[in-house]
Protein backbone atom coordinates (compact mmCIF):
# COMPACT_ATOMS: atom_id res chain seq x y z
CA UNK A 1 0.00 0.00 0.00
CA UNK A 2 3.08 2.24 -0.10
CA UNK A 3 2.50 3.11 3.34
CA UNK A 4 -1.22 4.58 2.43
CA UNK A 5 -3.77 4.58 5.51
CA UNK A 6 -6.23 1.78 4.88
CA UNK A 7 -9.20 4.31 5.01
CA UNK A 8 -12.02 2.18 4.68
CA UNK A 9 -11.16 0.22 7.96
CA UNK A 10 -11.38 3.28 10.38
CA UNK A 11 -14.09 3.72 12.37
CA UNK A 12 -15.79 7.65 12.46
CA UNK A 13 -13.19 8.56 15.54
CA UNK A 14 -10.05 7.10 13.64
CA UNK A 15 -10.89 9.21 10.12
CA UNK A 16 -11.82 12.53 12.08
CA UNK A 17 -8.06 12.02 13.14
CA UNK A 18 -6.80 10.88 10.38
CA UNK A 19 -8.61 13.91 8.18
CA UNK A 20 -7.62 16.57 10.65
CA UNK A 21 -3.71 15.22 10.73
CA UNK A 22 -3.97 16.06 6.76
CA UNK A 23 -5.58 19.87 7.73
CA UNK A 24 -8.72 18.99 6.74
CA UNK A 25 -11.91 19.92 8.46
CA UNK A 26 -13.48 17.65 11.07
CA UNK A 27 -16.95 17.76 8.90
CA UNK A 28 -15.30 16.15 6.12
CA UNK A 29 -14.97 13.06 8.33
CA UNK A 30 -19.18 12.27 8.17
CA UNK A 31 -19.50 12.71 4.26
CA UNK A 32 -16.31 10.86 3.69
CA UNK A 33 -17.49 8.50 5.72
CA UNK A 34 -21.04 7.93 3.94
CA UNK A 35 -19.12 8.04 0.48
CA UNK A 36 -16.99 5.18 1.86
CA UNK A 37 -20.21 3.00 3.54
CA UNK A 38 -23.47 4.37 2.71
CA UNK A 39 -22.67 4.64 -1.05
CA UNK A 40 -19.48 2.57 -0.57
CA UNK A 41 -17.75 4.20 -3.93
CA UNK A 42 -14.61 2.78 -4.76
CA UNK A 43 -13.14 5.58 -5.66
CA UNK A 44 -12.10 9.17 -4.19
CA UNK A 45 -13.10 11.15 -7.24
CA UNK A 46 -16.72 9.74 -7.11
CA UNK A 47 -17.15 11.90 -3.72
CA UNK A 48 -19.00 14.82 -5.60
CA UNK A 49 -19.33 17.05 -3.01
CA UNK A 50 -15.43 17.47 -2.19
CA UNK A 51 -13.19 19.52 -3.53
CA UNK A 52 -10.91 18.15 -6.13
CA UNK A 53 -7.85 19.08 -3.94
CA UNK A 54 -9.18 17.11 -0.95
CA UNK A 55 -9.78 13.91 -3.11
CA UNK A 56 -6.21 13.96 -4.61
CA UNK A 57 -5.09 14.34 -0.80
CA UNK A 58 -7.03 11.33 0.61
CA UNK A 59 -5.81 9.60 -3.15
CA UNK A 60 -2.15 10.31 -1.76
CA UNK A 61 -2.47 9.44 1.74
CA UNK A 62 -4.87 6.50 1.52
CA UNK A 63 -6.68 3.76 -0.22
CA UNK A 64 -9.94 1.92 -0.55
CA UNK A 65 -8.30 -1.07 -0.16
CA UNK A 66 -9.72 -3.43 -3.81
CA UNK A 67 -11.28 -6.29 -3.68
CA UNK A 68 -12.30 -7.95 -6.97
CA UNK A 69 -14.34 -10.53 -7.83
CA UNK A 70 -12.50 -13.19 -9.24
CA UNK A 71 -15.72 -16.21 -10.10
CA UNK A 72 -18.87 -16.83 -8.79
CA UNK A 73 -20.79 -20.06 -9.10
CA UNK A 74 -24.89 -19.89 -8.47
CA UNK A 75 -27.12 -22.69 -7.53
CA UNK A 76 -30.46 -23.97 -7.95
CA UNK A 77 -31.54 -23.05 -4.95
CA UNK A 78 -30.45 -19.58 -5.13
CA UNK A 79 -27.28 -19.53 -3.42
CA UNK A 80 -25.01 -17.74 -4.47
CA UNK A 81 -20.68 -18.62 -3.81
CA UNK A 82 -18.02 -15.45 -4.48
CA UNK A 83 -14.52 -16.12 -4.96
CA UNK A 84 -12.62 -12.65 -4.38
CA UNK A 85 -8.92 -11.43 -4.71
CA UNK A 86 -7.64 -9.48 -2.40
CA UNK A 87 -5.06 -6.53 -3.14
CA UNK A 88 -1.97 -9.05 -2.43
CA UNK A 89 -3.71 -11.82 -5.00
CA UNK A 90 -5.01 -14.11 -1.80
CA UNK A 91 -8.16 -15.28 -2.20
CA UNK A 92 -10.88 -15.36 0.26
CA UNK A 93 -14.59 -17.12 -0.34
CA UNK A 94 -18.28 -15.26 0.65
CA UNK A 95 -21.27 -16.99 0.59
CA UNK A 96 -25.05 -15.10 -0.39
CA UNK A 97 -27.85 -16.58 0.72
CA UNK A 98 -31.65 -16.00 0.46
CA UNK A 99 -33.84 -17.05 3.23
CA UNK A 100 -37.84 -16.28 4.28
CA UNK A 101 -36.67 -13.57 6.75
CA UNK A 102 -33.90 -11.95 4.50
CA UNK A 103 -30.72 -12.38 2.60
CA UNK A 104 -27.98 -13.20 4.43
CA UNK A 105 -23.62 -13.25 3.79
CA UNK A 106 -21.43 -15.39 4.75
CA UNK A 107 -17.92 -14.11 5.02
CA UNK A 108 -14.50 -15.09 5.69
CA UNK A 109 -12.32 -13.38 8.59
CA UNK A 110 -8.67 -14.88 7.55
CA UNK A 111 -7.06 -16.49 4.61
CA UNK A 112 -6.72 -20.24 5.23
CA UNK A 113 -7.30 -21.18 8.95
CA UNK A 114 -5.04 -22.41 11.52
CA UNK A 115 -7.48 -24.50 13.63
CA UNK A 116 -6.89 -27.66 12.13
CA UNK A 117 -10.92 -29.08 12.20
CA UNK A 118 -11.12 -32.48 10.16
CA UNK A 119 -14.36 -31.50 8.57
CA UNK A 120 -13.49 -28.43 7.29
CA UNK A 121 -11.71 -27.48 3.72
CA UNK A 122 -10.84 -24.41 5.10
CA UNK A 123 -8.11 -25.58 7.27
CA UNK A 124 -6.10 -27.49 4.37
CA UNK A 125 -3.07 -25.93 4.08
CA UNK A 126 -2.81 -24.04 7.05
CA UNK A 127 -3.38 -19.99 7.81
CA UNK A 128 -2.08 -17.24 5.36
CA UNK A 129 -3.20 -14.27 7.35
CA UNK A 130 -5.44 -12.17 9.07
CA UNK A 131 -8.01 -10.19 7.37
CA UNK A 132 -8.65 -6.59 7.78
CA UNK A 133 -11.63 -4.88 8.76
CA UNK A 134 -11.95 -3.26 5.16
CA UNK A 135 -11.87 -6.67 3.47
CA UNK A 136 -14.44 -8.26 5.79
CA UNK A 137 -16.82 -4.92 4.80
CA UNK A 138 -15.37 -5.58 1.08
CA UNK A 139 -17.18 -8.99 0.34
CA UNK A 140 -20.13 -7.06 1.94
CA UNK A 141 -20.22 -4.31 -0.43
CA UNK A 142 -18.99 -6.21 -3.01
CA UNK A 143 -21.54 -8.50 -3.13
CA UNK A 144 -23.93 -5.60 -2.63
CA UNK A 145 -23.19 -3.89 -5.47
CA UNK A 146 -23.24 -7.12 -7.75
CA UNK A 147 -26.58 -8.22 -6.47
CA UNK A 148 -27.78 -4.84 -6.06
CA UNK A 149 -30.15 -7.25 -3.53
CA UNK A 150 -30.40 -5.75 0.11
CA UNK A 151 -28.46 -7.89 2.81
CA UNK A 152 -30.41 -8.06 6.29
CA UNK A 153 -27.88 -10.54 7.97
CA UNK A 154 -24.45 -11.37 8.58
CA UNK A 155 -22.65 -14.31 9.42
CA UNK A 156 -18.93 -14.56 10.29
CA UNK A 157 -18.62 -18.03 9.40
CA UNK A 158 -16.36 -18.78 6.01
CA UNK A 159 -12.81 -19.48 6.08
CA UNK A 160 -10.89 -18.58 9.27
CA UNK A 161 -11.33 -18.48 13.07
CA UNK A 162 -12.93 -14.83 13.83
CA UNK A 163 -12.15 -14.78 17.33
CA UNK A 164 -8.28 -15.55 15.76
CA UNK A 165 -8.89 -12.47 14.32
CA UNK A 166 -10.21 -10.35 17.23
CA UNK A 167 -9.18 -6.66 17.27
CA UNK A 168 -10.17 -6.44 13.22
CA UNK A 169 -13.58 -8.64 14.03
CA UNK A 170 -15.04 -5.83 16.53
CA UNK A 171 -13.72 -3.17 14.29
CA UNK A 172 -15.97 -4.65 11.38
CA UNK A 173 -19.27 -5.21 13.48
CA UNK A 174 -18.85 -1.31 14.93
CA UNK A 175 -18.16 -0.18 11.20
CA UNK A 176 -21.25 -2.61 9.29
CA UNK A 177 -23.43 -1.64 12.39
CA UNK A 178 -22.86 2.02 12.42
CA UNK A 179 -25.64 4.55 11.18
CA UNK A 180 -23.26 6.16 8.79
CA UNK A 181 -22.74 2.84 6.78
CA UNK A 182 -24.83 0.07 6.02
CA UNK A 183 -26.22 -0.11 9.57
CA UNK A 184 -26.87 -3.47 9.99
CA UNK A 185 -28.25 -4.53 13.46
CA UNK A 186 -26.48 -6.21 15.84
CA UNK A 187 -28.85 -8.54 16.70
CA UNK A 188 -28.88 -10.25 12.58
CA UNK A 189 -24.77 -10.65 12.90
CA UNK A 190 -23.43 -14.05 14.00
CA UNK A 191 -19.77 -15.00 15.20
CA UNK A 192 -18.85 -18.49 14.96
CA UNK A 193 -16.17 -19.85 16.74
CA UNK A 194 -14.57 -23.07 17.70
CA UNK A 195 -13.85 -22.41 21.07
CA UNK A 196 -11.21 -19.97 21.56
CA UNK A 197 -11.94 -19.57 25.65
CA UNK A 198 -9.96 -15.91 26.68
CA UNK A 199 -11.96 -14.60 23.74
CA UNK A 200 -15.20 -15.44 24.39
CA UNK A 201 -14.89 -13.88 27.56
CA UNK A 202 -13.61 -10.81 26.19
CA UNK A 203 -16.43 -10.76 23.72
CA UNK A 204 -18.83 -10.79 26.34
CA UNK A 205 -17.31 -7.72 27.68
CA UNK A 206 -18.09 -5.76 24.80
CA UNK A 207 -21.92 -5.58 25.83
CA UNK A 208 -22.74 -5.93 21.88
CA UNK A 209 -26.05 -7.82 20.94
CA UNK A 210 -24.48 -10.22 18.42
CA UNK A 211 -25.18 -14.19 18.12
CA UNK A 212 -22.54 -16.33 19.28
CA UNK A 213 -22.09 -19.71 17.75
CA UNK A 214 -19.88 -22.47 18.95
CA UNK A 215 -18.49 -25.11 16.71
CA UNK A 216 -19.05 -27.84 19.12
CA UNK A 217 -19.85 -30.47 16.98
CA UNK A 218 -18.94 -33.51 20.07
CA UNK A 219 -20.45 -34.09 23.45
CA UNK A 220 -17.62 -35.06 25.09
CA UNK A 221 -13.40 -34.09 24.84
CA UNK A 222 -13.01 -37.40 24.21
CA UNK A 223 -15.01 -37.16 20.75
CA UNK A 224 -14.11 -33.07 20.13
CA UNK A 225 -10.33 -33.74 20.16
CA UNK A 226 -10.43 -36.83 17.64
CA UNK A 227 -12.47 -33.96 15.55
CA UNK A 228 -10.47 -30.58 16.53
CA UNK A 229 -6.97 -29.88 17.84
CA UNK A 230 -8.44 -26.67 19.19
CA UNK A 231 -9.80 -28.96 21.92
CA UNK A 232 -6.49 -30.05 22.91
CA UNK A 233 -5.59 -26.25 23.75
CA UNK A 234 -9.39 -25.54 25.39
CA UNK A 235 -10.79 -28.18 27.77
CA UNK A 236 -14.35 -28.98 27.14
CA UNK A 237 -15.75 -28.31 29.92
CA UNK A 238 -13.93 -25.19 30.29
CA UNK A 239 -15.73 -24.10 27.24
CA UNK A 240 -19.00 -25.00 28.31
CA UNK A 241 -18.19 -23.31 31.32
CA UNK A 242 -17.21 -19.91 29.52
CA UNK A 243 -20.50 -20.05 27.31
CA UNK A 244 -22.55 -20.18 30.44
CA UNK A 245 -20.72 -17.27 31.72
CA UNK A 246 -21.39 -15.69 28.57
CA UNK A 247 -24.77 -16.21 28.49
CA UNK A 248 -25.00 -14.95 32.15
CA UNK A 249 -23.55 -11.78 31.17
CA UNK A 250 -25.16 -11.07 27.71
CA UNK A 251 -28.26 -12.38 28.17
CA UNK A 252 -28.28 -13.44 24.95
CA UNK A 253 -28.59 -16.70 23.64
CA UNK A 254 -26.19 -18.79 22.02
CA UNK A 255 -25.78 -20.81 18.90
CA UNK A 256 -24.27 -24.34 19.53
CA UNK A 257 -22.95 -25.74 15.41
CA UNK A 258 -23.14 -29.39 16.00
CA UNK A 259 -21.80 -31.54 12.28
CA UNK A 260 -23.07 -34.89 12.32
CA UNK A 261 -20.19 -37.48 10.94
CA UNK A 262 -21.33 -41.07 10.29
CA UNK A 263 -20.06 -43.27 13.48
CA UNK A 264 -17.90 -40.39 14.80
CA UNK A 265 -20.49 -37.85 16.88
CA UNK A 266 -24.37 -39.12 15.74
CA UNK A 267 -25.27 -42.23 17.64
CA UNK A 268 -28.48 -41.96 20.18
CA UNK A 269 -25.39 -42.01 23.23
CA UNK A 270 -23.98 -38.89 21.63
CA UNK A 271 -27.10 -37.19 21.35
CA UNK A 272 -28.22 -38.43 25.11
CA UNK A 273 -24.85 -37.08 26.72
CA UNK A 274 -25.07 -33.58 24.61
CA UNK A 275 -28.52 -33.21 25.85
CA UNK A 276 -27.18 -33.70 29.31
CA UNK A 277 -24.30 -31.05 29.00
CA UNK A 278 -26.71 -28.52 27.47
CA UNK A 279 -29.41 -28.62 30.06
CA UNK A 280 -30.40 -25.67 31.36
CA UNK A 281 -28.50 -23.01 29.05
CA UNK A 282 -30.30 -20.83 27.19
CA UNK A 283 -28.94 -21.82 23.68
CA UNK A 284 -30.09 -23.61 20.15
CA UNK A 285 -28.55 -26.84 18.81
CA UNK A 286 -27.88 -26.04 15.02
CA UNK A 287 -27.37 -29.64 13.43
CA UNK A 288 -25.62 -29.83 10.03
CA UNK A 289 -24.66 -32.63 8.05
CA UNK A 290 -21.41 -32.37 7.38
CA UNK A 291 -20.31 -31.53 3.78
CA UNK A 292 -18.16 -34.51 2.04
CA UNK A 293 -14.50 -33.21 1.31
CA UNK A 294 -12.13 -35.06 -1.06
CA UNK A 295 -9.50 -34.44 1.16
CA UNK A 296 -11.11 -36.00 4.24
CA UNK A 297 -12.81 -39.39 4.69
CA UNK A 298 -16.12 -38.35 7.06
CA UNK A 299 -19.25 -38.73 5.26
CA UNK A 300 -22.48 -37.06 6.70
CA UNK A 301 -25.44 -38.94 8.59
CA UNK A 302 -28.04 -40.28 6.93
CA UNK A 303 -31.85 -38.91 7.31
CA UNK A 304 -32.92 -41.26 9.82
CA UNK A 305 -29.90 -41.02 12.38
CA UNK A 306 -30.11 -37.19 12.10
CA UNK A 307 -33.85 -36.94 12.88
CA UNK A 308 -33.55 -39.72 15.61
CA UNK A 309 -31.10 -37.03 17.40
CA UNK A 310 -32.84 -34.42 16.85
CA UNK A 311 -35.73 -36.08 18.41
CA UNK A 312 -33.43 -37.17 21.43
CA UNK A 313 -32.51 -33.40 22.32
CA UNK A 314 -36.20 -31.99 21.51
CA UNK A 315 -37.58 -34.13 24.18
CA UNK A 316 -35.33 -32.99 26.65
CA UNK A 317 -35.89 -29.75 26.15
CA UNK A 318 -32.97 -29.00 23.82
CA UNK A 319 -34.16 -26.22 20.88
CA UNK A 320 -33.13 -27.84 17.69
CA UNK A 321 -32.97 -27.94 13.99
CA UNK A 322 -31.19 -29.28 11.11
CA UNK A 323 -29.61 -27.16 9.33
CA UNK A 324 -30.84 -26.52 5.44
CA UNK A 325 -28.65 -27.31 3.14
CA UNK A 326 -27.92 -24.69 0.66
CA UNK A 327 -25.24 -24.82 -2.32
CA UNK A 328 -24.63 -28.55 -2.35
CA UNK A 329 -24.34 -28.34 -6.05
CA UNK A 330 -21.75 -25.83 -6.20
CA UNK A 331 -19.00 -26.47 -3.28
CA UNK A 332 -20.49 -24.27 -0.80
CA UNK A 333 -19.26 -25.34 2.38
CA UNK A 334 -16.34 -23.89 3.57
CA UNK A 335 -13.40 -23.44 1.89
CA UNK A 336 -13.81 -25.65 -1.17
CA UNK A 337 -14.07 -22.82 -3.93
CA UNK A 338 -10.90 -21.30 -3.15
CA UNK A 339 -8.94 -24.90 -2.49
CA UNK A 340 -9.99 -25.85 -5.89
CA UNK A 341 -8.80 -22.42 -7.65
CA UNK A 342 -5.45 -22.74 -5.89
CA UNK A 343 -5.02 -26.38 -6.73
CA UNK A 344 -5.52 -25.10 -10.30
CA UNK A 345 -3.66 -22.34 -9.90
CA UNK A 346 -0.59 -23.83 -9.20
Amino acid sequence: MNNKQDILAMTLDELEKFIDSIGEKKFRSKQIYQWLHEKRVTSFYEMTNISKSLQDKLNENSIITPIKEITKLESQDGTIKYLFELIDNNVVESVFMTYKHGNSVCISSQVGCRMGCKFCASTIGGLERNLSASEMLGQIYEINRISGKKISNIVIMGTGEPLDNYDELIKFIKIINSEQGMNISQRNITVSTCGIIDKIYALAKESMKITLAISLHAPNNEIRKKMMPVANVYEYDELIKACKDYVDITKRRITFEYSLVKDVNDSIECALRLSKVLKGILCHVNLIPVNTIEERDYRHSNSETINAFKNILEKRHINCTVRRELGSDIDAACGQLRRSYNKSNL
